[in-house]
């Protein structure tokens, strides 16, 4: 299994500032899907009547959202890029208590500039 590559050659933008893109590599994307636990739901039921940031939620969000943007860099690493550009994330309801996180973007070949 290839190498994930460096976070810092991943960028919300269409241009990775200080090198130029010489190959791009096609869309890469990686895809979880989650679902809370019935202990989880509890205990974010019990979180909601104190109110504030409901924790539990919040670490699973931020879990799911891992795995799949290290899924989309291993994507890029198979098809041979060195970095992503115009990553996004997108979610969506599967089914109820059921959610599908999407890491995405375009796999390039990029050198430095200087």
């Amino acid at each position: 299994m290839p190498n994930a590559i460096s976070l810092h050659m991943v960028t919300t933008g269409n241009e990775l500032p200080g090198h130029r893109i010489v190959r791009p590599m096609g869309i890469v994307r990686g895809i979880t899907v989650r679902s809370r636990s019935v202990v989880g739901n509890l205990g974010a039921a019990l979180q909601t009547l104190v109110g504030g940031n409901i924790t539990i939620y919040t670490e699973l969000c931020e879990k799911a959202r891992e795995e799949a943007f290290e899924l989309m860099l291993r994507h890029a690493a198979e098809r041979g890029a060195n970095a992503v550009i115009g990553m996004r994330y997108d979610a969506n309801d599967v089914a109820e208590g059921v959610t599908e996180v999407l890491a995405y973007g375009t796999a390039v070949q990029v050198e430095p500039t200087t």
